[in-house]
This record gives C-alpha cells, structure tokens and sequence, in this order.
C-alpha cells in the first residue's frame, strides 16, 4: 500500500513583501511542499520572478483572489467600484445566485495568465483566497477557465472539505471546518467528472488563536490523511501593510517559527521532484 503523499501548502505568496520572504526562507529550507501566489496584488510580478526559482524545491501554484483589493480588469457585476467583496458579501452572493459566471471566468483567466507571465510556467495548482473557487457559480466558473486555458498537464484544483469523522478526529477547529466542508459540497464530485486532479483530503483549518500553539495544531493537521493529503498554512513575516489588509498578522508568525522549528518536517511532507525550470507538475503520474 502506498503511503500518504502530505503537501504543506503556504497560502498568500505575494500579499505583502514579509508574507513572501517568510515562504521564501520555508521553501529554501524544505519545510513547505507548495506555495500558492496572489497575482492582483501591487508586488506583482516582481515576486513572480522570485517565485520562478522555487519550483525545484516546491510546487508553485496559483492563488485564486476573488475577495481582497481590486481585480485586474473591470467586473461591473462582481466589482462595481472596483473593489473586489468581503467574503461573507461573496458567500451570500453565490448563494443566492447573484453572480456573472462569465465575468468570473474571465478574471480567473486574467489570473492564470497573470501567474505564467510572471513565472514563466504556467500554474502547478489553484486554490482559492477564503476559499472563494469552491463556491457555487465560482466553481463553474473556473471549470469553464481552465477549459479555455487547455493547460496540459491540469493543474490540480484544491478541494478545501474533508469528511466529518476525518474532521472531528483531528479536532482542528471543528465548526469551521464543517461549514467549510458544506459550503463546498459538491465540489469534489465536480471535479472529478472534468477529470481535474484533486486532493483527497484537506486540513489546515484554524481560528488563528494564538492562545493555541500552532506546532500542536500542524502535528493534529497532518492526521487521517487520505492519499493526497493537503495541509493549508498562512506562514509569513507580519509587516505593516499586512495588518492594514488581513486580520490575521501576529499568527503568521507563530506559524513561521514553527514550521522551522518542526522535527523532521522536510522528510515528513512532499516535495517536487524536477529542476526550478522543469515542466508543470503531472498529479496523475503521483
């Protein structure tokens, strides 16, 4: 029986300078499987280009933002003042069908095309900030991008729901990781039938409480995996442009201590297996 494969993903690669550097230093030190990159940020595509030189000790991938700051063109539906929607306003929106799929698409290729300008390759997966590419409308819209992109191999997509026993076993913010879970039923099902990749199980889900030592949480997160198990991490350097953007700043910091700090992280987790100018990964032939 083959072993689970563990992909420790940072999340927000390009949100702010210190956010980047802290995944710079974890992927240079083979504690991170993967990164995934915000591309509408105003530090792109100069970190792009940094980010370029990982791919041969993570897996780079795109990080889908549907929620923060502005998009790169004009969405009249989604952005009418050209400020992309809080996530709670998003969630409402998707599900009461009150979203332009076709704008969405459209983005979503902006974005993609944004990445593998900057990178030089196209993405290796996609995930979503707040998991926003899970939602009803959103899914179907990205569905619909990632058939015009014709990337070949796919990109694997991020399924952000686990099972609820998976779930309770590993106690990881619980009720969060529920409703996540609902909000994104479906999800995986499609998924499979476009043929997409995916990972079978997902954990990571936290409350950002201090009080709660990450390096407990990070051994519970790595608990009940599945084949392809993926662990969400927000590591970083807290800035003062990110505590003008994101509510979670000081945690970011636990959580890069520690990452570095974990035992016998970099032989615990997946890392790629090509050269920084290889081709895109192929989650199939895993």
């Amino acid at each position: 029986m083959t072993a689970p494969r563990i992909v420790l993903c940072a999340d927000d690669y390009a949100m702010t300078e210190g956010i980047s550097q802290g995944i710079e230093a974890l992927a240079r030190a083979r504690r991170l499987s993967a990164t995934g990159a915000m591309v509408t940020t105003r530090h792109w595509p100069a970190h792009g280009a940094r980010l370029s030189s990982l791919r041969g000790d993570i897996a780079t991938g795109l990080h889908l933002n549907l929620t923060l700051g502005a998009p790169l063109a004009a969405m009249p539906n989604l952005a009418p003042d050209g400020r992309l929607p809080a996530i709670g306003a998003l969630i409402a929106r998707a599900l009461s069908a009150r979203l332009d799929r076709a704008e969405i698409a459209a983005e979503i290729s902006r974005q993609i095309a944004a990445f593998t300008a900057a990178v030089g390759h196209p993405p290796d997966f996609i995930d979503g900030h707040q998991h926003a590419h899970a939602l009803p409308i959103i899914r179907r819209a990205l569905i619909d991008a990632l058939a015009s992109a014709t990337l070949s191999p796919p990109p694997l997509v991020r399924s952000p729901a686990d099972s609820p026993s998976r779930i309770t076993r590993r106690g990881l913010s619980v009720a969060k990781s529920l409703v996540l879970a609902g909000l994104a039923r479906g999800f995986a099902r499609l998924l499979d039938r476009h043929r997409l990749p995916r990972n079978a199980t997902f954990s990571g889900v936290s409350a950002f409480d201090q009080a709660s030592p990450y390096a407990s949480e990070l051994a519970r997160a790595f608990a009940a995996p599945g084949a392809l198990h993926l662990v969400m991490c927000h590591p970083g350097h807290p800035d003062a442009e990110l505590a003008s953007i994101d509510p979670v700043v000081a945690r970011r910091r636990d959580e890069f201590d520690a990452l570095q700090a974990f035992p016998d992280l970099p032989a615990l987790i997946w890392h790629p297996a090509r050269a920084a100018d290889g081709p895109p990964i192929d989650w199939g032939r895993l």
